[in-house]
């Protein structure tokens, strides 16, 4: 009998170790891509609203099993053991979490791949996957080099542009990309550091060398795809001079920049004759 209690309860310890490491919920687009990633399934209790559009979140595909959450009385019923939030969540709902006892961690969207790693580091250790995040980080390490062998030595002039007329400024990540691409981002000259709208005609004037854009526009389907098909930009910039990245891949900062980077590498070798390094992506999360 006394052998019979003693196994169980090494069981019952044993399933305690299984599930010893914390449990999250995300309630951010930008932290979804980092717990989604980093995270064992059963620390996942909750993703945000936008984790399963295939347009914002680069984990769209991997989030399905996982309930999405916004209410703060949904994330509350959960009992996590930690929340993710960006600081552009609203104030009172991370108020009310932290309210009900809940531990919330709100990051800042990174700007620069020092802020990357930081971010990657933080989850890791928040979730203690150190291991895990040191991998991603590594990965992520390695596309850059493969980057900077591949990047332009002419200082090629690229406009960042989207609908609408919208510039991603000089002080983002995705200028942190272009920079390591050996690429220049026009947003400087126009004194535009976290973005803004242009007009078309100073588009027009600024001939850049190229232009990146998230998505091939085919037609358009209303004002702000359609100034991007305009003939008098075409005219100055034709098509073989557009390249694209798709924004669910830098619109945060993370491990989906892995593949923002490789998109980059394979679109930049006619412009700089580099033959790419071959890739090294393992995969960090379950």
């Amino acid at each position: 009998m006394r052998h019979l209690l003693t196994i169980a309860v090494c069981m019952v310890v044993a399933g305690g170790a299984l599930h010893a490491k914390p449990r999250a919920v995300s309630l951010n687009v930008c932290t979804d891509q980092l717990l989604v990633d980093l995270a064992d399934r059963e620390q996942i209790l909750g993703v945000s609203t936008f984790a399963r559009d295939p347009n914002l979140s680069w984990v769209a595909a991997r989030a399905g099993p996982y309930t999405a959450v916004a209410a703060a009385e949904d994330v509350v019923s959960r009992a996590p053991d930690v929340v993710l939030a960006g600081v552009f969540n609203k104030i009172a709902t991370r108020q009310v979490l932290a309210a009900s006892g809940l531990r919330v961690e709100a990051f800042a969207l990174a700007n620069d791949f020092a802020g990357v790693r930081e971010a990657i580091t933080r989850v890791g250790s928040l979730l203690q996957q150190e291991e895990r995040a040191a991998r991603r980080i590594a990965a992520l390490d390695g596309a850059l080099a493969r980057l900077r062998h591949a990047a332009s030595t002419r200082a090629l002039r690229i406009l960042p542009l989207q609908r609408r007329g919208w510039v991603s400024g000089s002080d983002t990540l995705t200028s942190a990309l272009l920079a390591e691409a050996g690429l220049v981002n026009i947003a400087a000259e126009l004194g535009l550091y976290a973005g803004g709208q242009v007009g078309l005609e100073r588009l027009i004037a600024l001939r850049p060398d190229l232009i990146l854009g998230s998505r091939e526009e085919t037609y358009g389907e209303d004002q702000g795809s359609a100034l991007l098909l305009h003939p008098a930009l075409r005219a100055r910039v034709p098509a073989e001079r557009w390249i694209y990245i798709p924004g669910r891949l830098t619109v945060c900062g993370g491990p989906g920049l892995i593949e923002a980077i490789d998109a980059l590498i394979e679109q930049l070798v006619p412009f700089t004759g580099e033959a790419p390094l071959p890739r090294i992506q393992p995969r960090a999360g379950p």
